[in-house]
């Protein structure tokens, strides 16, 4: 199978047959070190085939703070993606790195979808910004991560103000039970940084729903960090390159 890049650089989050979903975090230093590993990562996969079938997607953000690279991508399930770390993982990060030395390879964790909906009336937007925001627990509870999440929905559901820009939000519970991650969608940034300096807390207005939200028990931490979607990758027949 050779490779595809997907349209809008953006994988299909809400695709069939997705068991588990590994994120992870690239510190390369500079805006220039980021454009180059793009780069260098699309070289690296478009010129082999693709890797195995268990692999369903592979996308690849750019840090606002012109630094960082999130990587998102798709598997059949935990199988799968064994197999590519012993049999694939290994030539096209030696191709990365000698591209661009000095890469640190910071958190991964993997996931499960767990619910996605649309923050807007309109789906058909092709999101600008991709904004991550994680949830840490002090401890592992599978039903305390998907509390939370339903939590979310039942504010933004009964918001009575809701922010313009957002268009979808989709909720990855980590198998390890202790981490929540939204990948919403939005227009753009400033659409992201509008709804943040509007009155109330956050994208949601002084609701009591909101309030519940913001004082979950349990949460311990976690951040909110903005990205442009740089590549997303696929099996396919035709490789197509777009700008990003």
């Amino acid at each position: 199978m050779t490779v595809t890049v997907q349209p809008d650089s953006r994988p299909d989050l809400t695709r069939a047959g997705v068991g588990l979903v590994e994120t992870s975090t690239w510190d390369v230093g500079t805006p220039e070190r980021q454009r180059a590993a793009v780069e260098a990562i699309s070289k690296a996969w478009q010129s082999r085939d693709w890797p195995c079938a268990g692999l369903l997607s592979y996308s690849v953000c750019v840090g606002e703070d012109g630094r960082t690279l999130l990587h998102y991508s798709q598997w059949q399930d935990e199988d799968a993606y064994q197999e590519f770390l012993r049999a694939y993982q290994d030539d096209r990060n030696e191709e990365i790195d000698a591209a661009v030395p000095g890469i640190q390879r910071l958190a991964l964790h993997s996931y499960e979808l767990y619910r996605s909906g649309g923050l807007g009336t309109d789906d058909r937007r092709i999101p600008g910004c991709v904004v991550i925001v994680d949830v840490e627990f002090e401890g592992p509870d599978a039903e305390r991560q998907r509390a939370w999440v339903d939590g979310v929905f039942e504010a933004l559901g009964t918001d009575p103000h809701p922010k313009p820009g957002g268009i979808s939000g989709h909720f990855h519970a980590s198998v390890d039970g202790t981490r929540v991650l939204n990948y919403a969608e939005w227009e753009s940034a400033e659409a992201h940084r509008e709804a943040l300096a509007a009155p109330g807390d956050g994208v949601g207005s002084r609701t009591p729903q909101w309030a519940k939200v913001r004082s979950f028990p349990g949460v311990t931490g976690g951040g909110v960090n903005r990205y442009t979607p740089a590549l997303s990758l696929s099996a396919g027949v035709q490789p197509t390159v777009l700008p990003y």
